[in-house]
């Protein structure tokens, strides 16, 4: 901690302190409460943490998580990594995060999209990476439009390079604010938040995808320097090398996640084919992804926040008859407004066994009533109650998936001894 003043080092011990109490009795894992107080002590203590280090930031609506995890776990063949692993991703956590590796050159953080702006103040980043803008919790976030113009007039004043994904008009128009940029063609399953230009409001032609233009302004896809392709699992770079991608993680928003993820060390000098085997090491984030075995039935647990992520979730379903339970809470982080799904399709889940369970079921089952899916709401509000119900309907049950949103998600996790 040299070169640390004294009254920063005394918030950092502090806030290491309630960091590990907090673990200690099983509140949590500190993230949160560790950082906002040493911030009550030194308010500008992620400031003075981030200093002298290479520091990268990840936001985005869907997939900062992932990608932070991949892009940590890459650095770390450079050394020392400091990172929000947990996803405590306002200032509070990035506090907790470079606190805890005092000592790494290296920084790797997920911004909550509506902290970047000053996230990107205070750490005075190398490079951050913009992956996708879609709405989310819709009674407490900021229209996204707004939320993008934030971060261009942000990214303007920065001498930050940036990494992003040119396939979404919304982050493409961002980035183009900002004095260097990096593109990526990453992919945009999820449209329906794009068709109208963030620059003048014109309608956008998108006839062939990715591309996209604005006949009214002229605003456009920027070239990308790397393009994943999601048919062949390849990657290739501004030297127009291919890389086999083959993660562990499923699904083509993660392949859009490694791609962005090895653009942006690739500005720390990493090549692809370095980079590439430390991220296959993945396998689960956070609990995202992870199998975990309930009385001989694998339980293959998905987050899904919001509709872009929904879409993605039932891209890697197990094929039916693979029966599917679907839980939704609607908690502050959750954000109380379920209107969002009415946003998603679940058109796409009738032919399988469909159970509910999660504080608003109800909601959630009126959703998939009128797109004709059948269902069974479990009274319980148990994952257990729901296998019990769906082993004795099924007598050769071997693997059930599970979308939740976060609350639901997390409860599932602790039910489960927080696998990850």
């Amino acid at each position: 901690m040299s070169g640390i003043p004294l009254r920063a080092r005394a918030a950092m011990t502090v806030g290491n302190g309630l960091a590990w109490m907090s673990r200690a009795t099983g509140r949590g894992d500190g993230s949160v409460i560790g950082g906002r107080v040493a911030q009550v002590i030194e308010p500008r203590l992620l400031s003075k943490l981030a200093r002298r280090r290479n520091v990268a930031l990840v936001s985005a609506t869907n997939g900062k998580t992932t990608t932070t995890r991949l892009v940590a776990t890459a650095l770390g063949e450079l050394g020392a990594v400091a990172t929000n692993e947990h996803g405590a991703n306002m200032p509070s956590g990035h506090v907790t995060a470079l606190a805890a590796q005092s000592r790494a050159a290296h920084a790797v953080l997920e911004v909550d999209e509506k902290y970047l702006p000053q996230v990107l103040r205070e750490t005075q980043p190398q490079v951050v990476a913009l992956l996708n803008l879609s709405r989310d919790q819709m009674d407490r976030a900021t229209e996204i439009n707004l939320l993008a113009k934030r971060w261009r007039d942000a990214l303007a004043t920065s001498a930050s390079r940036v990494v992003a994904n040119a396939d979404d008009p919304l982050v493409a128009w961002a980035g183009l604010g900002a004095p260097s940029a990096v593109w990526v063609s990453a992919g945009q399953r999820w449209k329906e938040d794009s068709w109208c230009c963030p620059e003048c409001g014109g309608h956008l032609k998108r006839e062939t995808d990715p591309l996209w233009e604005c006949p009214e302004c002229g605003l456009r896809r920027p070239e990308p320097s790397w393009s994943v392709d999601h048919d062949t699992d390849t990657l290739t770079g501004p030297d127009g090398q291919e890389y086999p991608v083959r993660l562990h993680l499923p699904g083509d928003a993660n392949r859009a996640n490694a791609a962005l993820a090895l653009a942006t060390v690739a500005t720390f000098g990493m090549e692809p084919a370095v980079a590439l085997p430390r991220m296959r090491e993945v396998a689960s984030v956070a609990g995202r992804y992870t199998s975990v075995d309930v009385a001989g039935v694998e339980l293959r647990l998905l987050l899904a926040k919001n509709p872009a992520g929904w879409l993605e979730s039932f891209t890697i379903l197990d094929p039916p008859p693979c029966p599917v339970l679907l839980a939704v809470n609607a908690r502050g982080p959750d954000g109380r407004d379920t209107s969002w799904l009415w946003d998603v399709d679940y058109s796409v889940l009738r032919g399988r066994q469909v159970l509910v369970l999660g504080e608003r079921s109800t909601d959630l089952a009126l959703r998939l009533d009128v797109d004709g899916v059948d269902f069974e709401v479990v009274p319980e509000g148990t994952v257990d109650a729901a296998l019990r119900r769906l082993s004795s309907q099924w007598p050769k049950l071997t693997t059930v998936d599970v979308i939740a949103n976060y609350t639901a998600f997390q409860q599932i996790r602790a039910a489960y001894g927080r696998v990850v």
